[in-house]
């Protein structure tokens, strides 16, 4: 679907916010009419304060010097809002980067023919291949709507399972996937082969993180407490770890932009979906934008120039910063098979989807592959690497796409030979 127009509310609020002259005191909830409730992000001047504001109105997620997030009424921020002391930022939701709420395809049971599909196939370059290796000791962490950890090209590989919607808390052994893209994208990064499907990188353990809701779309703290999560979790337990986020909004939100720049100091590669917003220009979609994340496009299964072609519906960074081979931000970096790709799917069955969301996981199981072959590599090692794959397979084909870095492929795409 296209980026969602919502928004979730950040107020960075300050210490008169909990004293009598709001008209309630610290530990009474204000009468409302609408009780619908709207998330916040709230910093206070003090820690006396910011107790009192998290006693008052609860807490979703503990963000330390970045505030903490509740839920509260429309009624309650507005009054907060009309507070000459309050600073007030919105932050966008963000949702899952596919071209149609529904699948182009869904499938029953696995069809024979597409036991490598032409994503696969065109990752490593090989129309006959019918088997994949690769990946064992990565961890590809899929921040998503969930997976399906009992799909049989899934189940071998799950390694973690964690609900980060519920707030306060990591759940951990759920990740009930009842929308089916984060399903999708795993299985293009490392379908097993056990129910007939493979990915790029099969060996590559799962780690399926629930950022976002049976509808596709999530707030900005549960994605940004994943991301901090797995970087984490990546120096606990001494592992590389690749975060795949196929999803996007508009607009940026300084917890997500400050998640990515945490894990990406610790030694994470983080691979987002560009964006779903082309053919125009600027374009790319947050946290793909930013300059710690690698930002993919899709291309289609045409060949066109010689070349496959960049898909319409990608999005495009800036043609004034293409052509230097340098990445910063609002970046196009590399493009992969991201149309009509098929995939496991949430039911146990399969389904055919497009968008940058499905290019993503393609680009975030090559570097699992291309780490576990140079485990001594680095996160920004593997990221050069993937960057030269790319300048030695230029894509020539789709609006603003041509000879070099271009706003439309990046340095090209990026695939083992």
């Amino acid at each position: 679907m296209k980026k969602s127009a919502k928004f979730i509310t950040t107020a960075l609020l300050a210490a008169t916010m909990l004293v009598p002259a709001m008209g309630v005191s610290a530990n009474e909830a204000p009468s409302t009419q609408n009780n619908e409730k709207i998330r916040v992000l709230v910093d206070m001047p003090g820690k006396k304060e910011q107790d009192q504001a998290k006693d008052r109105y609860g807490v979703h997620w503990d963000f330390n010097s970045e505030g903490f997030t509740t839920n509260m009424t429309e009624k309650q921020y507005e009054a907060l809002k009309k507070n000459k002391n309050v600073s007030i930022e919105k932050v966008p939701e963000f949702t899952v980067e596919t071209t149609t709420i529904e699948p182009q395809a869904r499938y029953k049971t696995m069809a024979a023919s597409q036991s490598t599909p032409w994503g696969i196939k065109a990752i490593y370059n090989n129309n006959s291949i019918t088997k994949t290796t690769g990946g064992a000791g990565i961890n590809i962490a899929v921040l998503d709507t969930g997976v399906n950890t009992s799909h049989p090209d899934l189940a071998a590989n799950v390694e973690q399972c964690k609900d980060f919607t519920v707030g306060t808390n990591v759940r951990n052994g759920t990740c009930t996937d009842r929308q089916g893209h984060g399903t999708h994208v795993a299985g293009s990064a490392l379908a097993n082969g056990n129910g007939g499907l493979y990915g790029v990188a099969p060996q590559s353990d799962l780690w399926a993180y629930k950022v976002l809701g049976d509808n596709g779309s999530g707030s900005a703290d549960d994605i940004a407490q994943a991301i901090r999560h797995a970087a984490d979790q990546a120096s606990a337990l001494r592992t590389k770890v690749v975060i795949n986020m196929s999803l996007g909004s508009s607009a940026e939100s300084s917890l997500i932009t400050n998640a990515v720049n945490y894990a990406y100091g610790k030694g994470v590669l983080i691979i987002a979906a560009a964006g779903n917003s082309g053919p125009n220009l600027g374009t790319i979609g947050f946290p793909g934008a930013l300059q710690n994340a690698v930002a993919v496009a899709a291309l289609e299964n045409v060949i066109q120039n010689g070349t496959h072609r960049v898909a319409d519906f990608s999005s495009r960074g800036y043609t004034q910063y293409a052509g230097d081979y340098s990445i910063g931000k609002f970046d196009v970096e590399v493009s992969a098979p991201g149309a009509a790709v098929y995939s496991a799917w949430y039911d146990g069955g399969y389904a055919t989807i497009s968008g940058t969301s499905m290019a993503s996981p393609h680009v975030a199981g090559l570097a699992a592959k291309v780490w576990a072959a140079n485990p001594s590599a680095t996160h920004t090692q593997i990221r050069g690497d993937l960057q030269n794959r790319a300048y030695n397979n230029d894509i020539l084909s789709g609006f603003y796409a041509g000879y070099g870095d271009d706003a439309a492929s990046g340095f090209g795409f990026s695939r083992l030979q």
